[in-house]
């Protein structure tokens, strides 16, 4: 029985989270698609919030997909955010 609360209070725990909290706090991947014709410059965190600088994509540019991966201490629940430019 406690084994089964337990479970419960994981997944509600994990439900009441924002996607970027998850993928930061508990591991996970996060795709964010970018506007169109803009061009990622960087990303960061600031608490839980997901941050990143872009500009417009000139003429001769092609669009790109970016991985940023986290490397922790332990290599326990390391998170991944993906943008795509469209």
């Amino acid at each position: 029985m406690k084994k089964l609360i337990l479970v419960l209070v994981i997944i509600f725990a994990l439900q009441s989270c924002t996607q970027n909290q998850r993928a930061k706090n508990f591991g996970g991947t996060i795709k964010v698609e970018l506007p169109t014709n803009k061009k990622l410059i960087t990303a960061t965190w600031k608490n839980d919030e997901l941050w990143y600088l872009v500009r417009e994509r000139r003429e001769n540019e092609t669009k790109e997909t970016y991985e940023f991966f986290e490397d922790s201490s332990f290599g326990v629940m390391e998170g991944k955010v993906v943008f795509i430019e469209k």
